[in-house]
């Protein structure tokens, strides 16, 4: 295909769980490739480059300071996925260096730093990517798909979240060099709330004619990581003791421009299955994600029919082309999507 003549050359910036698996997935697309890697952990760049050599065949350059490989000249773009609190400030650093940013999610921790990205692109000229693989989720695209044509009629209010059991994963950051239990400790915020939003931003044409305006949030008492930490991890743990800080179920209210409605959740501190939480609600019908399923107005009573059945009706045509031509990568392949996107957008 004529997209893949030209070769895109990206650098990856953090190379923990996240950042290794994003890189093996995009080094094995026949337009890239990555001629340098970057994390302060040499063992995770020593493995990395090895793994590269292991699927292409060439060994990429190493660094743990990011702004010496910023400084090699010959990147086009980099995929920064390293610390939350930090994508920020590398973003920054390669858009001055001319280099294209793509951030993994959350990206910024403040309005301030929202606002920093923006001057800083419009400065330089050199684009920021938030790489939300959410947004490309095979089910949100046919809701989109679904939205645009008018199935809902005129969207009144939407709910969305990152409802996620994390207890171990937060718990047990220090010994797995996992930044997110750092964020727990010291914030009480929604900390990730672009998951379920992204999605719901673009159906409701943030930023394209509409806007978030307003929002009030609350965040409920914090109990979760320490009852699992007594009753899991036992008195000899680091985290036995620790005081988080992060409530147990933040709520956010945000109201839109055009006076839609949206309720955003944050729950990784409870026991429960994985879900996004997401609603989109018209003045014709409602899509509800936990329960699979639609409702319209000419439905008799108050029957649901499967969302299964309008997705083959209503498939998005970047998903028709993507299960035509086989799809990959991970998260059902919403990974692939956004990281596609990220090389299609530098091209």
């Amino acid at each position: 295909m004529e997209r893949f003549l030209h070769t895109v050359k990206i650098g990856f910036i953090g190379l923990g769980g996240r950042g290794s698996g994003l890189a093996d997935l995009v080094v094995k697309m026949p337009d890239v490739e990555i001629p340098a890697v970057c994390d302060v952990y040499q063992d995770r760049v020593e493995k990395k480059i090895n793994r590269i050599e292991e699927l292409k065949g060439y060994r990429p350059e190493g660094y743990n300071d990011y702004r010496q490989m910023l400084d090699r000249g010959d990147l086009n773009g980099v995929v920064i996925a390293s610390s939350w609190t930090t994508h920020v400030e590398i973003a920054i650093a390669a858009m001055r260096a001319g280099v294209y940013a793509g951030s993994e999610v959350g990206g910024a921790s403040s309005i301030q730093e929202c606002w920093e990205l923006v001057r800083v692109s419009e400065e330089t000229g050199v684009p920021f990517m938030l790489l939300e693989n959410c947004c490309f989720g095979r089910e949100e695209m046919a809701v989109l798909n679904m939205v645009k044509q008018g199935l809902f009629g005129e969207l009144i209010h939407c709910q969305c979240g990152y409802e996620h059991d994390l207890r171990s994963e937060i718990t047990r950051g220090n010994e797995n060099r996992h930044y997110r239990r750092d964020n727990f400790v010291h914030r009480n915020a929604d900390l990730y709330p672009t998951h379920g939003v992204g999605p719901i931003a673009t159906m409701l044409d943030i930023n394209k004619g509409n806007r978030f305006i307003s929002l009030v949030s609350m965040s409920s008492k914090a109990r979760g990581l320490h009852d699992y930490a007594v009753n899991n991890l036992g008195p000899d743990h680091s985290e036995f003791a620790t005081d988080f800080a992060q409530g147990d179920i933040t709520t956010t209210m945000v109201k839109c421009a055009h006076g839609e409605t949206v309720l955003l959740t944050h729950d990784c501190s409870l026991p429960r299955p994985y879900s996004r939480g997401q609603r989109v609600q018209g003045t014709r019908g409602l899509w509800m994600e936990d329960k699979n399923a639609v409702h319209f107005d000419d439905f008799p009573g108050e029957e649901w029919a499967d969302m299964g059945d309008y997705l083959r009706d209503y498939d998005h045509p970047v998903w028709k082309d993507f299960v035509a031509d086989g799809v990959q990568g991970g998260h059902g392949g919403m990974d692939y999507l956004v990281q596609r996107s990220f090389v299609d957008a530098i091209k």
